[in-house]
């Protein structure tokens, strides 16, 4: 018997609470970026930096400077005043990984007439120079109601695991930056698995590490690529956390439910 047959033996079953429904669980796995941390707090930051990075190094060559919205072709947006003011959950900067940003990147190097090779390794370098910015700032937040759901999981008996299309090494960082990396038993960026968000392999990965089945874990994030991913894998509820239900709600076709925040979850027992 393998440890997927195995998990609804060794777990306790919670009961979760959404949208008026209810679903046995025995797992939680969340999306990091814009579901446990604030995405434009730190991603807003860490693309303009690299952007200007990316730009200064343009002018260096003598070549002609990046479009001045590239960071809104990539999902950010901007107020009226031109501060950041939130992102599009369906982007490449929401949904993509870094070495997919990094082609974007690259991509208009060499449409700038840098060579292809220049502009991936110029792309890379300027990456470097924006991550050791922000392990400097340790620019990262929590979103609202994280931290006592997770510890409301941790009561219930839940297994909890990270599904995110960041690299491994730079999601556990920043988990511990945020203080909640003891509630997680496993963590799975992009770089452990051969094909990311939509397709299903996070979720499989995550759940065999904890010994449940997929059918037995709910999935939480922030875009539909989330929710398809979720599906995919015969999740047992593909929950959508948005900025404001209403507004959101078309955005996540995929999802069985869409929430504001955590406080429209609960836990109890399996009756």
């Amino acid at each position: 018997m393998n440890s997927t047959e195995s998990g609804s033996n060794r777990y306790p079953a919670a009961t979760l609470g959404v949208a008026g429904k209810e679903f046995a669980i025995e797992a939680i796995l969340f999306d990091k970026d814009g579901t446990l941390m604030d995405f434009i707090y730190t991603w807003g930051t860490w693309g303009e930096r690299l952007l200007a990075r990316f730009s200064s190094e343009l002018a260096k060559r003598r070549r002609p400077p990046l479009p001045s919205d590239l960071l809104q072709l990539w999902g950010i947006r901007y107020d009226a005043e031109g501060q950041i003011s939130g992102y599009d959950r369906n982007s490449p900067l929401s949904m993509g990984t870094v070495d997919d940003l990094l082609t974007l990147l690259a991509l208009e190097g060499y449409k700038s007439g840098l060579p292809w090779a220049e502009a991936k390794v110029l792309a890379a370098q300027c990456r470097e120079a924006a991550d050791e910015a922000l392990e400097r700032s340790r620019t990262a937040r929590l979103l609202p109601e994280v931290q006592p759901f997770l510890e409301q999981c941790r009561q219930a008996g839940l297994r909890l695991g990270i599904v995110t299309s960041d690299e491994t090494e730079a999601a556990e960082k920043h988990l511990e930056w945020l203080g909640i990396r003891p509630y997680f038993s496993v963590c799975v960026g992009a770089d452990r698995v051969s094909r990311g968000k939509p397709y299903p392999e996070m979720v499989e990965l995550a759940c065999r590490e904890l010994g449940v089945q997929a059918a037995k874990a709910a999935v939480i994030g922030d875009t539909d690529g989330d929710m398809q991913m979720a599906r995919a894998a015969g999740a047992a509820v593909a929950i959508a956390l948005a900025e404001s239900q209403a507004l959101e709600r078309g955005a996540f076709p995929s999802a069985d439910a869409v929430i504001s925040g955590y406080h429209e979850l609960w836990l109890g027992q399996v009756r």
